[in-house]
This record gives structure tokens, C-alpha cells and sequence, in this order.
């Protein structure tokens, strides 16, 4: 499947990108190629194999959420640029 030079103009102005018009090309080249992978599948015969959202079975990778103590405020604050107590403090905007 081929991408057009406009879908991908249409994409780069939806994430604010500016692109030159080598790089316009080169992107169009890359996600055709990419799509056209990923059509592949459509070859297959999936008759009975689950959705998936992750290629390996995955388990429990998170670390349980159970409730420690904070942080000293001198480790918080050892690498900030400055302080004001116990607020970071900021340049003016």
C-alpha cells in the first residue's frame, strides 16, 4: 500500500513537524514499506488464534503499588538548579 506525498504532509502538519521535501519523500518511502509489512498478516490464516496485544506472554512486570515512605527533601532537591523551601524555583516565563 502506498502513501501518498499528501498523507504524509497531512500527518507531519497534525504533529506540528515541518519537513523538507527530501524528507517528505523519504517518509512516504519508509511507511509504504511499513504498511506493506504489515499487510502480510492479512495473508495468514488466523482462524482461532487469540488477539493479542503483546508478542510474549508477559506477567505480573509490575512491581505491586504499595505505599513508602517520600523521599528527604535534600534528595529531592540535590540536583535542582534552586530552591525556594520546599518548592523548586523557576525562571519567570
Amino acid at each position: 500500500m502506498a502513501i501518498t506525498r499528501e498523507e504524509v504532509l497531512h500527518v507531519a502538519r497534525l504533529a506540528r513537524l515541518e519537513l523538507s521535501d527530501a524528507e517528505v519523500e523519504r517518509f512516504r518511502e519508509q511507511l509504504s514499506a511499513i504498511l506493506d509489512a504489515v499487510s502480510k498478516v492479512s495473508e495468514l490464516d488466523l482462524h482461532g488464534v487469540p488477539p493479542t496485544s503483546h508478542p510474549l506472554d508477559v506477567a505480573n512486570v509490575w512491581a505491586e503499588d504499595e505505599p513508602r515512605p517520600c523521599l528527604p527533601l535534600d534528595d529531592v532537591f540535590a540536583n535542582a538548579p534552586d530552591r525556594d523551601g520546599e518548592l523548586f524555583r523557576t525562571p519567570p516565563a
